[in-house]
């Protein structure tokens, strides 16, 4: 509950506030009151009272009835307005509390008691003493506003009841000559009221005019109106215009400042643009108003709608190399081959987009395809690489998924000792691959053949028909480089003369007689005379020097005599 910027008495002092006690002194019972005998409305509240004797869940159900429930006094703000409703009667009325236990509990603030709203929030109590008791208990408040606990079915002199509301329209401006009588939503009538809640009426005899408080436009404000458009009389509440009231031939009209128009009711007053159909953005241009749009598009020639521009075919050369106009804008894009660096389109290397399989290296106007080193490019697909050794060792071409290595022909899988893997070179002539002789080379070998001997195959070696004179032959398996064809036809061999004949007969007989005279002077220079001191004959490789006598002759094969 909210507390009045003044005490509620002083508010409420002197006046008859819809309470229906036009004489002083009890009343007569009513038996089934069909509106309040008196109410009173705060911003947000409502109070009123009914005097009819009812036990606690008649009187609660008849304040549900009428859209409210039973008072729940949670401050003084509420207890002031108790003191009010009860000004000039006495007796005991129903308050919205209810005790759910089986007995009270006199050290709680409520003792033990709840709200009707099924709550036991409160900043307020006043509790008149009593023990504890047990029962089924309810609660009544008398004209010294004590709290006094009742059993439930026994009747009280009447009950409280209390509506909620959001929100309120004050009361209009007093009028000279001009009453005015409010009727509410829950029921209650009169004149002095501080507030009414929505759908409370407001009728002036003397105008004939009937005003509502009910929510106006989209701000959702409580104000008073009416059905009809239109300003009505200028004094009372100015007519119910926002703007300035006045009065032309005896006719109100309402009118507003600049910058604002009339509302469709002909009182409020709203911007030029309030439901404009501008699909971006609205200005206000006087009384009237303009449609704008958004940078990127264009007005439409219904004046209201958008369209986008395309930007690229409206401003030349935006972009530096591709434009691509998207709704409200433009986006920049750069050719095959480059790339967008700081807003510019800087060339990319092509290697990128090369389909090579190990290396690449950009040259002008492209891109080369390399290999790993033991591997080498395959002549009939320059993106692929083939493995490839022109060496003892070299290494492994491995697969990074199933952990499989691979080496040429020729080579066998080693590890490194690093945890890599080698193709190591076998040596195939260490295998006797060869029939003859045999070179090694790096994944490969050679046999070679004796002289006189000629490959048949890239192994076996076979001899040399006569006609086809000797030399010495060798191959390697495998295709091997083709045998040179002569560009001439060699010379046919011709008989000799008899004159040349005996000169080669002559020349090889003197030259064996020089040999045997040679032998003979040598032979006679090694073996000299008896007890002479000279070296013994001795083998090739040895020579012995001693002081011993010599028989005549030569000693035989370095014996001793």
């Amino acid at each position: 509950m909210r507390r009045l910027p003044l005490p509620l008495p002083l508010l409420l002092a002197g006046l008859g506030l819809g309470l229906g006690l036009g004489v002083r002194g009890e009343p007569q019972p009513q038996p089934a009151p069909a509106a309040p005998s008196g109410a009173q409305c705060l911003e947000h509240d409502c109070f009123s009272i009914f005097w009819a004797a009812r036990p606690f869940a008649e009187a609660s159900a008849a304040c549900e009835r009428s859209g409210g429930h039973l008072m729940t006094v949670r401050s003084t703000v509420a207890e002031e307005a108790i003191g009010v409703l009860l000004r000039n009667r006495s007796g005991r009325l129903w308050l919205g509390l209810r005790l759910p236990l089986a007995c009270t509990e006199p050290a709680q603030r409520l003792r033990g008691f709840q709200w009707v709203t099924g709550d036991r929030r409160t900043d307020y109590s006043n509790w008149a003493p009593s023990g504890r008791r047990c029962g089924e208990r309810c609660v009544t408040v008398s004209r010294e506003l004590r709290w006094e606990e009742r059993r439930c079915e026994a009747p009280a002199d009447g009950f409280l009841c209390e509506h909620n509301y959001a929100g309120s329209c004050p009361r209009l401006p007093p009028a000279a000559g001009l009453p005015v009588t409010y009727n509410t939503p829950f029921g209650a009538r009169g004149e002095d009221f501080l507030a009414l809640p929505p759908r409370s009426a407001a009728i002036v005899p003397a105008l004939g005019l009937e005003l509502r408080c009910d929510e106006e436009g989209e701000s959702g404000a409580l104000r008073w109106g009416r059905a009809a458009p239109g300003a009505w009389p200028c004094r009372l509440a100015n007519g119910g215009c926002e703007g300035a009231c006045g009065e032309e031939g005896g006719r109100p009209r309402c009118s507003c400042p600049d910058g604002k128009v009339l509302a469709p009711d002909g009182r409020g007053c709203s911007s030029p643009c309030a439901g404009a159909p501008c699909q971006h953005h609205c200005v206000v241009a006087g009384s009237a108003f303009l449609c704008m749009c958004e940078s990127g598009y264009r007005l439409a020639a219904d004046g209201s709608s958008c369209e986008d521009d395309d930007d690229c075919a409206v401003v030349p050369r935006l972009c530096e190399q591709v434009c691509v106009n998207t709704e409200g804008g433009f986006e920049c894009h750069c050719h095959r081959g480059y790339e967008m660096l700081e807003g510019r389109c800087q060339p990319v290397s092509r290697c990128y987009e090369a389909p090579c399989e190990q290396r690449c290296e950009d040259v002008p106007g492209g891109y080369l395809c390399g290999c790993f080193p033991g591997y080498a490019v395959d002549p009939q697909a320059p993106a692929r690489c083939l493995l490839h050794c022109n060496r003892s060792q070299c290494p492994a071409e491995c697969d990074p998924h199933n952990l499989s290595c691979e080496c040429p022909e020729g080579f066998l899988l080693d590890d490194d000792g690093e945890g890599g893997q080698l193709c190591v070179d076998i040596d195939e002539c260490d295998m006797n691959f060869c029939q003859h002789n045999c070179t090694n080379r790096p994944g490969s070998y050679e046999c070679h053949c004796h002289a006189g001997y000629q490959l048949l195959n890239k192994n076996s070696c076979v001899k040399i028909p006569e006609e086809d004179g000797e030399g010495a032959y060798s191959g390697d398996f495998g295709p091997g480089p083709e045998v040179p064809i002569p560009s001439r036809t060699p010379p046919k061999a011709e008989h000799l003369n008899p004159g040349a004949l005996v000169g080669i007969a002559v020349g090889v007989l003197s030259a064996a007689l020089a040999l045997l005279a040679l032998g003979y002077h040598l032979a006679k220079k090694r073996c000299r005379a008896p007890a002479t001191m000279d070296y013994k004959c001795s083998g090739p490789h040895e020579k012995e020097m001693g002081l011993q006598p010599v028989a005549s002759g030569c000693a035989a094969s370095g014996q001793k005599l």
